[in-house]
């Protein structure tokens, strides 16, 4: 009898906190939007954390949508690929990024392209707004494959769709509550929306997102939604998981068109 009571009245352990592996951290970037100055001034600030703790292993994941809406996604994909030559950085592939790769599959694919912020992509590659402009879709369908390099969407065509990395796992928009992660569609890991965002119970994993954005980081418990629309909002943010703690870093755009990081709070 005494024991039942002391059972009844003796507070749970605490609950485990999510993990990543010991002696790592990993800085997960949500959706860059050609937003290539934002970008430009999260790896600075990741760079100088990097040299303050060089006994750490760093890895780098882009959450997918590099391209389309802002001024500059050719210098995003050139940056990011550069980046790789000198860190762990792994890229996922992002509904944007399919986008992209079937424009130049037909020209119903790039009409659809260019209504979601394709054109913008496509002028950062070296054709003017005039010469869109005066190019109906059949004659951008043709000129599309002379002004991106095959070299470019190989590239491109070989971003990842997953990242598991301890408790978590990564992907650009979400994944199917009803499935093992093993049986994941990549069609939802780059499409889905409303069937994974309305889910409010346990996942087999802490998943790491962007694709729907949010005006904060948005911390449900299963899930973590970190893109913050850097190509509207001037906010780009990046998750930063190390043990069982979390952090945000952010490059925002200020008054005057200059860009600072910031070094938020903890999430909890």
């Amino acid at each position: 009898m005494l024991e039942k009571l002391r059972a009844l009245f003796t507070p749970p352990p605490p609950q485990r906190l999510p993990t990543v592996p010991e002696g790592r951290r990993y800085y997960a970037i949500g959706d860059i939007h050609g937003r290539l100055d934002l970008f430009e001034a999260i790896i600075a600030a990741i760079e100088a954390e990097i040299v303050a703790e060089p006994g750490l292993d760093h890895r780098i994941i882009l959450l997918g949508d590099l391209v389309d809406r802002g001024p500059d996604s050719a210098g995003v994909i050139a940056r990011a690929q550069a980046w790789q030559q000198t860190r762990n950085v792994r890229i996922l592939a992002g509904n944007h990024e399919e986008m992209f790769l079937a424009a130049f599959e037909k020209p119903e694919a790039l009409r659809h392209f260019l209504k979601h912020g394709g054109s913008e992509t496509i002028r950062s590659f070296g054709l003017t707004a005039t010469q869109l402009f005066r190019m109906d879709v059949e004659e951008i369908f043709a000129r599309l494959p002379k002004v991106v390099s095959q070299a470019t969407r190989d590239y491109i065509a070989g971003f990842e769709t997953m990242i598991r990395a301890g408790d978590y796992v990564f992907v650009h928009a979400g994944i199917d509550p009803a499935r093992p992660l093993a049986d994941q569609k990549r069609s939802d890991l780059l499409w889905i929306r409303e069937r994974f965002l309305s889910h409010e119970g346990p996942l087999e994993k802490v998943v790491v997102h962007g694709h729907t954005i949010f005006d904060q980081v948005m911390d449900c418990g299963n899930r973590i939604g970190i893109d913050t629309g850097a190509f509207r909002s001037g906010v780009l943010t990046a998750l930063v998981l190390e043990g069982d703690q979390r952090r945000i870093l952010q490059a925002r755009t200020l008054d005057g068109g200059i860009v600072e990081t910031f070094n938020g709070d903890r999430v909890q």
